[in-house]
């Protein structure tokens, strides 16, 4: 088969013969999703409470703080609890867009191939695109920053201390045992989390999004 031209089963219904979507096509329209589902999931969580008032995203105290947690606001101490999770998610919020430049790149230089899988794949097959892309740089970008907003919650620097014996003893999870890189993964959690929520709305009403390109590559 011409390379040049490839008419997906998804879009059968939707195009006439005489509009085939061609190869390059798909990979645009795939392009065009990856960023306009990566700069929306930025803007919606890269601001003030877009971590704390969303209970979708908001990052939670690690589990083993919530029973200290209980005991501090059994003494009067709530508002010590509430400002490390305040400082938590207030952390994240001025990590993630840092992410939009790196999510936008990664969009760009997908491939044909790629974008093949993508438009055959899952309902959130372009997030686990960019996920398996983008996950490990975003965290080394992302950390520096958390641990610079954390510095001066002394609670913070509390439980890293207790973590790294509780990890020696095998009380606590290796990845838990830092409460900057915990942060830092609830929030590349939330933000796959909010890229996919741009994911299955593109796919169940491409025409919202206003793009031919996009209702051609989406659309049922």
């Amino acid at each position: 088969m011409d390379r040049r031209v490839f008419v997906f089963s998804i879009t059968a219904a939707a195009l006439p013969a005489s509009h085939a979507l061609s190869q390059a096509d798909a990979a645009s329209g795939v392009r065009a999703a990856l960023e306009r589902g990566a700069v929306a999931a930025v803007g919606l969580l890269g601001r003030e409470n877009g971590f704390l008032n969303d209970a979708r995203v908001r990052i939670p105290l690690p589990e083993v703080l919530e029973d200290a947690a209980k005991l501090l606001k059994a003494t009067g101490q709530r508002r010590r609890v509430d400002e490390l999770v305040t400082s938590m998610n207030r952390a994240a919020e001025r990590a993630v867009p840092m992410a939009r430049g790196l999510l936008v790149e990664a969009a760009r230089r997908i491939g044909v191939d790629d974008a093949i899988r993508i438009v055959r794949g899952s309902g959130t097959s372009v997030t686990e695109y960019f996920a398996a892309q983008t996950r490990e740089p975003l965290g080394v970008k992302f950390l520096p920053l958390v641990e610079e907003s954390m510095k001066k919650v002394s609670l913070a620097t509390r439980y890293n201390a207790f973590a790294s014996k509780a990890v020696g003893f095998g009380l606590l999870k290796k990845e838990d045992a830092n409460l900057e890189q915990y942060i830092t993964g609830k929030a590349l959690d939330g933000l796959f989390l909010m890229i996919g929520e741009e994911e299955k709305k593109i796919r169940a009403d491409p025409v919202r999004t206003g793009s031919r390109l996009l209702q051609a590559v989406f659309g049922r």
